[in-house]
């Protein structure tokens, strides 16, 4: 029987080619699986033996635990050097783009509630 071992849905290409190569590296047996373009089928990697998928997740577990690391490390290095931010960082580079988002979200929220506060 087929062992999933990671949805592809919202994975970024590079992560993607780096479990390939992981893979690939270590003799692991899978399969791919891509995600529908309409998001329907998430897609993924397989393998079909049962201590295939152990090892598969086993060097799943470890690889994910080293990038989860390694983009915090670049993430708090671009933090300190000032290039992300959360919304106040947003709305001084882009104030236009920022409070437009802000105003759609609004608008949106409101056309939503509106039957609801209508009924009251």
């Amino acid at each position: 029987m087929p062992h999933h071992l990671m949805n592809l849905r919202h994975v970024p290409d590079d992560e993607a080619d780096e479990i390939r190569e992981l893979f690939d590296s270590h003799d692991v047996r899978y399969y791919e699986t891509p995600p529908s373009r309409w998001g329907i089928s998430m897609g993924g990697f397989w393998v079909h033996d049962d201590d295939e998928a152990a090892r598969a997740r086993a060097l799943l577990e470890e690889y994910q635990h080293q990038r989860r690391a390694r983009q915090r490390s670049e993430y708090e290095h671009e933090l300190a050097a000032g290039r992300v931010g959360g919304f106040w960082f947003r709305l001084r580079q882009k104030p236009v783009k920022t409070l437009a988002a802000c105003l759609a979200i609004v608008v949106i929220a409101a056309l939503s509630l509106l039957p609801f506060v209508k009924i009251g």
